[in-house]
């Protein structure tokens, strides 16, 4: 299915040197994704950075993360540089900016020019969080030809927005990353089982339909948020759900080593419009409205990215 795409969401620097390229010769990835979570468990937790944090002990806590985090991206582009030579679409690393400057905008487009600057990688996505201040940044990056991946979406409305900017400024690759599986976490104990583990992907639907309906070329859906919340669910649940034509699917190993093991041969129909206006009617029965759910999620997601930065620099 060469119109689906899937990614790895997840980095280490020993997987990098290992698994991952693994991942990549036998065909099963054509990208990844980092984001400041995914630093903060590995660099905290793994033994493999403990002598270079040793080197750049007296150093500020910021510059010890970039010199480490930069140095994974670069692993990580190089490994994947040959997917984006044979079709630009494909074989990007995504490098999120600073969390703590999601409320402004000129500082998040220097840092982020900053960072595709030094990294110097065609393949490298600059992540940007859907916050107040998203669109000035995102217009501002993709008019500088930065491929940029904007994250923490939940809104479909957001989503569209975002599509029309891409779709006016956007010279280079971009995302969308819409987030799945919050929702469900959010959600499912609040309702009866019959509309359990659907919010998610009703809510990452009526995001692509709208992605779809005003991005350019350059500009998929990507589904994020992909690994399941709940020990009911198969652990590929959410990447077989939304295996749609011209999308793609950022997964944690736990689901990708799943979906491997049984991948989907044929795309998935998504649900029409009118289907997920049926299902967010009968959550309204329940006193749930998925856009307010949705502009709570992400306030929780800016906060959670954040806390794990501040953790990550701390342990420095």
């Amino acid at each position: 299915m060469q119109e689906f795409s899937l990614w790895c969401d997840f980095i280490e620097r020993d997987f990098l040197e290992n698994d991952f390229l693994k991942l990549i010769n036998k065909g099963a990835i054509c990208g990844a994704t980092s984001n400041p979570s995914l630093f903060c468990e590995a660099i905290t937790k793994s033994a493999f950075y403990k002598d270079e944090i040793a080197k750049l002990k007296g150093k500020k806590a910021k510059e010890i993360y970039e010199t480490l985090a930069l140095k994974d991206i670069l692993q990580a582009s190089s490994a994947l540089i040959p997917l984006y030579e044979k079709d630009p679409n494909n074989g990007y690393i995504s490098l999120e900016i600073d969390p703590f400057l999601e409320d402004d905008a000129i500082k998040s487009i220097d840092e982020a020019k900053r960072l595709f600057k030094t990294l110097n990688r065609p393949n490298v996505m600059i992540k940007v969080p859907a916050s107040e201040s998203a669109l000035e940044v995102i217009s501002t990056l993709t008019k500088a030809s930065i491929p940029v991946n904007v994250t923490l979406v939940f809104s479909p409305k957001i989503a569209g927005e975002i599509a029309q900017i891409l779709a006016k400024e956007a010279r280079k690759r971009a995302v969308i990353s819409v987030f799945v599986s919050r929702f469900d976490k959010e959600i499912d104990p609040l309702v009866p089982k019959n509309l359990q583990a659907q919010s998610g992907i009703m809510n990452a639907t009526e995001c692509y339909y709208q992605i779809s309906q005003h991005a350019n070329k350059l500009t998929s859906t990507l589904f994020a948020s992909t690994g399941v919340k709940s020990d009911s669910l198969a652990k590929d649940y959410y990447i077989k759900a939304l295996c749609f034509k011209n999308s793609i699917n950022t997964a944690p190993l736990e689901a990708l080593n799943a979906y491997l093991l049984d991948p989907n041969t044929e795309y998935q129909t998504p649900l029409k419009s009118a289907e997920i206006e049926a299902f967010k009617k009968e959550l309204k029965t329940h006193n749930i409205d998925l856009e307010n759910t949705a502009q709570k999620l992400l306030k929780e997601g800016l906060i959670a990215f954040k806390q794990s930065f501040e953790k990550l620099l701390s342990s420095f």
